[in-house]
């Protein structure tokens, strides 16, 4: 115990030594903001998406280093905006009044933010459409758009209303590079029902890709998630590689889905939830 707290203690020191050269002790709030917050940093490229979309951006002060990525989908509006390392040294020299993330700096990081007098918006992790569109409603107002996540929302549910509701729907494999897929109780499982289908994997959570149960059966779509990205295709070891997932990808109808459409929790999801309604109704797709 002695030598966590002399580590923790060590770097609060540290912490506090920075703000000092800052002009700024770790009791006084960097800010006292009134009215929307104009000095933003972003802590990982899941939070990205909710600052690019609902902060100008004059108003933000960074992003993390993968916001331009691939697999973000606001990548466009990333183009310009200055990154930071989710390192708390980096971000306090940039006197944010307020600091978005849902995992960036780990744990730990937003103690010290706190301590710093920085407020921490907190983005949460959705298990539901439901959800996203909760989550999209407060997180705009947190960052002062509140009218344009209402929108936001709005455009998802209208998008949602169009889609046709089969009477025997059709089977999804939810698929990864990394040779996983989903049940009940994710976000995932929530898609693919909310695009009138029904998921192949029935075990709750997350789970290798079913390999025996594939011998013998066979989804009517394999939902292809995150193989348009270089980063995530499948290493030696991903059952994703095997002969069985091998033979499903090349003989039953795939859907792919961007990695921006579902590696993050958001309104964009509805991107995904569309092109899964659309092959359904197809029974020649692709």
């Amino acid at each position: 115990m002695k030598a966590v707290l002399g580590g923790l203690t060590g770097m609060g020191l540290a912490i506090g030594g920075l703000l000092a050269g800052c002009g700024l002790s770790p009791s006084d709030p960097v800010t006292d903001l009134v009215g929307p917050p104009v000095r933003i940093v972003s802590l990982d490229y899941c939070a990205d998406q909710y600052v690019l979309k609902f902060a100008d951006p004059d108003r933000i002060r960074a992003v993390s280093p993968d916001a331009d990525q691939a697999f973000s989908y606001m990548a466009a509006a990333a183009q310009g905006i200055p990154s930071v390392r989710p390192i708390a040294e980096d971000v306090l020299l940039l006197r944010p009044d307020l600091v978005v993330r849902a995992y960036g700096g780990g744990p730990a990081i937003s103690g010290l933010f706190d301590a710093a007098g920085i407020p921490v918006l907190q983005i949460g992790f959705a298990n539901s459409v439901k959800d996203i569109k909760a989550m999209t409603v407060s997180i705009a107002e947190d960052l002062g758009a509140p009218e344009k996540g209402q929108q936001v929302v709005a455009d998802m549910d209208r998008r949602l209303g169009t889609l046709d509701s089969q009477a025997e729907a059709r089977s999804v494999l939810y698929m990864t590079p990394g040779g996983v897929t989903s049940g009940p109780g994710s976000l995932v499982h929530d898609m693919i029902g909310a695009a009138g289908l029904r998921n192949f994997e029935t075990r709750p959570g997350w789970h290798p890709l079913p390999l025996e149960t594939l011998v013998r059966q066979r989804a009517d779509l394999i939902a292809a998630a995150f193989y348009d990205s270089h980063r995530t295709q499948p290493h030696a070891w991903s059952a994703a590689r095997h002969p069985i997932a091998r033979a499903q990808l090349a003989e039953t109808p795939v859907v792919p889905l961007r990695g921006a459409w579902t590696a993050c929790g958001g309104w964009f999801m509805i991107e995904a939830i569309e092109a899964l309604a659309e092959a359904g109704l197809d029974p020649q797709h692709p």
